[in-house]
């Protein structure tokens, strides 16, 4: 492991306490979230605090312009969920991406047109209204203070920023807010976004219709007419969060929380689960050959089933899925049948192929003093998303509508699938890799996991629980450990760049794994009870911003 990884994810690990914990992407953001705990908020009521900074802090993906989910467990066992993906606005159709008969991908990935109904405002304000217990207005200060006062530049998010400077230098609202006019921030500047700052003023005065509508609508809507985007106030008014049962599983006895379509991850994890809790992994180690070949095959089957059949399970969606079915043990033992212990799969040109997935998301873990629980994972989908800032209201837009298929039956070995499941549709969600996951042990929470890291993130996910509940390994060492990804197609088996053995690599060709490598997957935030039931946090070194705060227990 770098030593400068090491050092990161040991300088969090140490940081924890009765008081709660909260893990995210970037300090000031987990110090918000701490800080709410501290005046006695609970983790929901952190997790809104932290989500808010992380809008000001991490624009890669933190936001007020996208969308994600939200899972919690309180304080009395009761677990919930809540939906707050992007819609497609009323004039989406399953052909919108296709330019006189032919698919246009810039139409699909980088246009105004790509741009869905916004949903983080919402989904936070209903968490809030449903468990929260500080006022509302008391969990965006903190993010209403980073905007207009500023902050500090890191080296991190200065070399982030530089990277898609000349993607900025197109757009006016985000040539002002993200370059020192044109040019590029340097680490120690001071970052103050005042358009942004108004644009929180009103969410934190009028709630949701402080962006729904008025003001901040009106600004989104102008800059959807002026470039042929297809959201208007109609469909900014008719936003709604959606409340859904989680999903639960088991794995080993511990007992599962995960989130049901259209966040496929949860379906995908506990599926990838059930086949690996058949074949001893502790023997041969998690880090062998053996175990990574049988992950490879579970995730390879796993992400088969995923193309097939998951997308929006709602009125607007493709209907009924066959999730209790996909997510059974029964189901997994008849998978397990088809895996050679010895020799990979391969994957056939019969199945639908699966489409790329950018991999800028973001997470956040929280567990407070009364042993609550959020993992919450949400995103602008691409990088700065559509790389677009609403001029006059500072927030990024997302280009989410990239996660529609991009056309009816178009499926080539690009990537690209036209599969029924997860086609454009008026007010339809699209299909998500993200997965926020609560583990319990003993009717308690023992671990909270995430990751951004788009096709990947499921996968992340998985190693994180492989290498907690196999492997034995505390927090530090859980999110420090080499993760692998497989996705059915491409028919190649991933691995992290510095952290394959010749040995291991050897093996895994031996049994007919293709290897890809890749500089990093995913950064896992996680939380996770010792033997004595105190929570160490660990945040992820893969982005050197990462960061655990410890809240001091409220008084």
């Amino acid at each position: 492991m770098p030593k400068r990884l090491a050092f990161l994810i040991l300088a969090s690990a140490l940081l924890w306490g009765q008081g709660g914990l909260v893990v995210s992407q970037d300090r000031q953001a987990s110090l918000a979230g701490a800080a709410i705990l501290s005046r006695g908020g609970n983790a929901v009521d952190a997790a809104v605090a932290t989500a808010f900074a992380l809008a000001v802090t991490h624009p890669a993906a933190g936001n007020l312009g996208g969308g994600g989910f939200l899972l919690s467990r309180n304080k009395d066992g009761k677990p919930a969920f809540l939906d707050f993906r992007e819609t497609a606005p009323a004039a989406a159709t399953a052909d919108m991406f296709m330019k006189d008969g032919v698919y246009d991908e810039d139409l699909h990935h980088r246009s105004w047109r790509s741009v869905g109904v916004p949903g983080t405002v919402a989904g936070l304000h209903t968490a809030w209204k449903t468990q929260g217990r500080l006022p509302w207005r008391t969990l965006l200060e903190p993010a209403i203070r980073l905007a207009r006062d500023g902050f500090p530049v890191s080296g991190t998010l200065a070399a982030s920023l530089e990277g898609v400077r000349e993607e900025f230098l197109k757009h006016p609202g985000s040539r002002k807010q993200f370059t020192r006019d044109g040019a590029p921030f340097a680490a120690g500047d001071l970052l103050r976004q005042e358009d942004l700052a108004r644009t929180l003023e009103r969410v934190a005065a009028q709630g949701p219709r402080g962006f729904y509508r008025g003001a901040t609508a009106r600004l989104i809507v102008a800059e959807m007419k002026a470039h042929g985007g297809l959201i208007t106030l109609r469909d900014l008014a008719a936003y709604r969060c959606i409340p859904r049962e989680p999903l639960k599983g088991s794995y080993r006895g511990l007992e599962l929380l995960v989130g049901p379509p259209p966040c496929s991850g949860g379906t995908v994890l506990l599926e990838m689960l059930n086949i690996l809790e058949g074949y001893d992994l502790k023997g041969p180690g998690v880090g062998s050959a053996a175990t990574v070949h049988l992950a490879a095959e579970a995730m390879r089957r796993a992400f088969l089933d995923r193309a097939r059949f998951l997308g929006d399970p709602g009125p607007a969606g493709f209907g009924a899925m066959p999730v209790p079915r996909l997510i059974s043990k029964a189901y997994a033992a008849g998978l397990s049948k088809g895996i050679d212990p010895l020799r990979a799969t391969p994957s056939g040109p019969e199945a639908v192929e699966e489409p790329l997935e950018p991999d800028h998301t973001t997470h956040l873990s929280v567990v407070d003093g009364e042993g609550a629980a959020v993992s919450l994972t949400y995103t602008l989908e691409d990088s700065y998303g559509s790389k677009i800032v609403v001029p006059g209201a500072g927030f990024l837009l997302n280009n989410e509508m990239g996660d529609f298929n991009a056309a009816p039956g178009l499926t080539d070995r690009l990537g690209r699938i036209g599969t029924r499941a997860n086609l454009a549709a008026p007010g339809k969600r699209m299909l998500s890799s993200m997965c926020p996951t609560i583990l319990l042990k003993g009717g308690k929470v023992w671990m909270v996991t995430g990751s951004p890291g788009g096709r990947t993130i499921p996968n992340t996910v998985l190693w994180t629980i492989l290498w907690a509940v196999d492997g034995g390994l505390k927090a530090p060492d859980v999110v420090a450990a080499p993760r692998f990804h497989h996705q059915w197609l491409p028919d190649v088996l991933c691995f992290e760049k510095g952290r394959l053995s010749a040995e291991l690599r050897s093996a895994l060709e031996a049994m007919g794994h293709p290897l890809y490598e890749r500089p990093y997957q995913g950064c896992a935030q996680v939380i996770l009870a010792g033997e004595d039931g105190t929570f160490t946090g660990a945040a992820d070194g893969r982005w050197a911003d990462s960061f655990t705060a410890r809240a001091e227990a409220a008084k």
